[in-house]
């Protein structure tokens, strides 16, 4: 078992940082009667901790006996839908974005069929308080909008027999009806002091002497991402060990595959490399690399290597087509669409820099 599931707390009050935040929570869960509620913040922050932990507390350890099982739906021209539900007796968990432009029928499906059913009460650790199920819903923001004004209506219809926790990293786009009906909170993303505390918590109970100047430089190369700085640490033990200070990090095989994208828009700017960089967006893109960290990266790393009237350029172009890369449903046509842009604005730099 990896480190970041075998160590992950099981409790609100096990939980290592945003003490008041874990102390909120289990009041909302004592009370007896869970409000619809939103979870929103960037990735590796612990919002899947968080509500593993509410679940535990509402319905005891129950809920950690698992069952993943994939479902198919059947659709009005013949094609069927595949979706993988992980669910236990008491609640269920699924990611919507998984069924495309057919979201909205196949959460109101599930939603209506686990209304349907009764809760499971036995071994329950308030002794029947929770009289509902639990339905998680992941990546909210990538629901389409009919389908988000449905499950406004359908958590109106069903709230007496089931809760919804929403999980997503951006609310702005959830639309508002949705948020007003939920109790939204934000799990921002731990600080680099938090980040070494928990890898050295998890490096003692693994038996390892981590040096403290390789857990900071381990926290800085993770980007404030818990997730990933417990994979790096172990991915750190495998390479070496004892420990150095002066121990090299490895960046994630995606970051680097990114670094040289960039290295091929710097160095050459012809359509020739934009056709052989669409098939390294590809690449990506089939290793469910998000298109939104693709772009992200690639921005970032383009900053660090341009000058400053380009980075003005950059930026504005890169909000346009993160934008429009948000609003429409080929990512892929968005990015290249940038990058052509891109190779534009520094063509004509360093064209006019080469003339003077």
């Amino acid at each position: 078992m990896l480190w970041v599931d075998k160590h992950r707390p099981k409790s609100l009050d096990g939980l290592d940082y945003h003490k008041p935040l874990s102390q909120q929570l289990k009041r909302m869960v004592s009370a007896g009667d869970l409000a619809h509620t939103l979870l929103y913040g960037p990735s590796g922050a612990g919002k899947k901790t968080r509500i593993m932990a509410m679940l535990r507390e509402i319905h005891g350890p129950s809920v950690e006996r698992l069952r993943v099982e994939q479902r198919t739906f059947k659709r009005a021209n013949g094609t069927d839908i595949e979706l993988t539900i992980v669910s236990s007796n008491h609640h269920l968990e699924f990611n919507p974005s998984d069924a495309g432009i057919r979201d909205r029928e196949v959460v109101q499906e599930i939603i209506k069929e686990v209304a349907s059913s009764g809760p499971v009460l036995i071994g329950s650790s308030n002794q029947g308080k929770s009289d509902f199920k639990v339905i998680v819903l992941n990546e909210v923001e990538r629901m389409s909008k009919p389908a988000q004004h449905a499950l406004r209506r359908t958590m109106e219809k069903y709230t007496a027999s089931c809760r919804l926790i929403l999980c997503c990293t951006n609310p702005s786009q959830v639309i508002a009806p949705i948020r007003s009906r939920c109790v939204c909170l934000r799990i921002a993303a731990p600080t680099h002091e938090e980040i070494c505390a928990v890898l050295s918590a998890v490096a003692r109970k693994e038996g390892l002497n981590l040096p403290p100047q390789l857990g900071l430089k381990i926290a800085q190369s993770s980007e404030r991402n818990l997730r990933r700085a417990l994979l790096t640490l172990e991915a750190c033990k495998v390479q070496q060990y004892p420990f150095t200070e002066q121990q090299h990090v490895q960046l994630p095989d995606w970051q680097l595959f990114i670094g040289g994208v960039v290295d091929d828009l710097v160095s050459e700017q012809t359509p020739r490399q934009l056709l052989k960089i669409r098939s390294k967006l590809y690449e990506l893109l089939s290793n469910c690399i998000p298109p939104d960290l693709i772009m992200r990266t690639i921005v970032r790393q383009l900053l660090s290597k341009m000058p400053m009237p380009v980075r003005m350029e950059l930026l504005h172009h890169a909000a346009i087509y993160e934008h429009r890369m948000q609003a429409g449903s080929k990512p892929i046509f968005h990015i290249e669409a940038f990058l052509a842009r891109f190779m534009s604005c520094y063509k004509k730099f360093s064209v006019a820099n080469h003339g003077k």
